[in-house]
């Protein structure tokens, strides 16, 4: 079954639920209402347990400080694809999801309405290929590995597998969730997998390292962990979306300026003493907004930036890996790219 359909078919059951989420605080159904001031009622927001600036947003409650007559609402997902799901059902406003899930979400069928206002981390060997008993890639043939499918990892896999003269059909791909994924690797269901941190971390003390997103990343296969933005919300409540982008750039500069008081709060949100979180962010590119706003990355208002063409390759991937049906035309990634927001937001 080609995979790219499953959040659609997803989405038809989450409908009517809060969201397709676990663990803390589930999403609202449709929120509603608008400030005197502009600012929206309520913000419901999508995040993953990644050790990027999103996590001191969380923990320091930055947004609800900044947006005091604004209910906030935090719900957490496993993956991209949950979060494309939950972005088709209406659940939530902002979320966090890959560059490869996100290149699906703007891509037929899906055609999801949203942007990109920002990019949270470009990944680097927090994501990564661990074996139990293989020494280098080709080993894999006719092994069981576990990967999140749509996800930024799957894409990885299915590059690193080509790059090693494997197919896909070579091995035997298992579409988990990374709680799973550790599950299974603790029970040997699996030989190897793909997967990010937290979960990577622990299949390290056991597992080998056969390559990671950065070496990826090398060749000229960057992937990245991408907010995404309901266009319509962007629309309704510009002065929202830009006290958000604030609270993330200012995410990034105390990373920068103050690891220890960043790492900790990060390790709280993780459950990570300091010191393994100070590792873990270390191992992410972290922009703030005027390098965002780059021509190498999300550019400026009227001026997409050359991260469109990152979406681009990545959907001609997809499309050669059956993922999608076809491939967009390169101005779908470019208006997919929400730049003009970004430029509100650090106008300097």
């Amino acid at each position: 079954m080609n995979k790219t359909l499953g959040p659609v078919l997803a989405a038809a059951l989450c409908l009517g639920l809060a969201a397709c989420s676990s663990g803390t605080g589930a999403a609202t159904a449709a929120g509603g209402g608008t400030n005197s001031d502009g600012t929206p009622k309520t913000l419901r927001i999508g995040y993953q347990l990644i050790p990027n600036g999103d996590l001191v947003v969380k923990d320091q409650k930055w947004l609800e400080k900044a947006l005091p007559d604004t209910k906030i609402t935090w719900s957490k997902f496993d993956s991209g694809g949950a979060v494309n799901t939950a972005m088709i059902a209406g659940s939530i406003d902002i979320g966090l999801a890959g560059s490869s899930p996100v290149t699906t979400g703007l891509s037929a069928p899906l055609n999801i309405k949203y942007k990109v206002p920002w990019i949270f981390d470009v990944i680097g060997e927090n994501e990564a290929l661990v074996a139990r008993t293989a020494t280098k890639i080709a080993d894999l043939r006719g092994k069981k590995i576990a990967v999140p499918f749509s996800s930024t990892s799957h894409y990885s896999l299915l590059t690193a597998l080509r790059d090693a003269g494997l197919d896909e059909s070579d091995v035997k791909t298992v579409d988990l969730e990374p709680p799973d994924v550790q599950a299974a690797w603790t029970r040997g269901d699996i030989d190897a997998a793909y997967v990010w941190t937290p979960v990577l971390s622990q299949l390290k003390k056991t597992g080998k390292v056969l390559i990671t997103s950065k070496d990826l990343a090398a060749k000229g296969k960057v992937t990245a962990d991408l907010a995404v933005v309901r266009t319509a919300f962007a629309d309704e409540h510009p002065k929202a979306l830009t006290i958000w982008l604030q609270q993330e750039d200012r995410a990034i500069k105390l990373i920068r300026s103050d690891r220890g008081t960043a790492a900790a709060a990060v390790g709280r949100q993780l459950n990570l003493s300091p010191a393994e979180a100070a590792e873990q962010i270390g191992e992410l590119v972290l922009l703030d907004g005027a390098q965002q706003a780059s021509p190498q990355y999300l550019g400026t208002a009227g001026r997409p930036g050359a991260f469109a063409q990152n979406l681009l390759s990545a959907a001609q991937f997809l499309k050669s890996q059956n993922k999608i049906p076809s491939v967009p035309d390169l101005t779908v990634f470019q208006q997919g790219l929400a730049t003009k927001e970004l430029t509100d937001a650090f106008p300097g």
